[in-house]
């Protein structure tokens, strides 16, 4: 079974979409939106296990240029 999170993400300004083909170019990120309001983009992330998801998002996800902020929320169900 995987461990599943969403990654919303504040971009710098015009580099979202950059960021938005850097992300979708991550084996590990199942969707990437755009989307309107406080965030950028929302990416779904999903790996074999939690330590598996903060390695993705420490190591892969927050090395991308452009991405100025982030914040994970684990999916709990279903």
């Amino acid at each position: 079974m995987s461990t599943k999170a969403y990654v919303l993400i504040e971009t710098a300004v015009g580099k979202s979409a950059e960021v938005t083909q850097a992300l979708k170019d991550l084996s590990s990120t199942e969707i990437v939106d755009a989307v309107t309001g406080p965030y950028d983009i929302i990416a779904v992330v999903a790996a074999e296990d939690l330590i598996a998801v903060g390695e993705t998002i420490t190591k892969e996800i927050h090395m991308i240029p452009g991405i100025a902020r982030t914040i994970t929320c684990l999916s709990v169900g279903g």
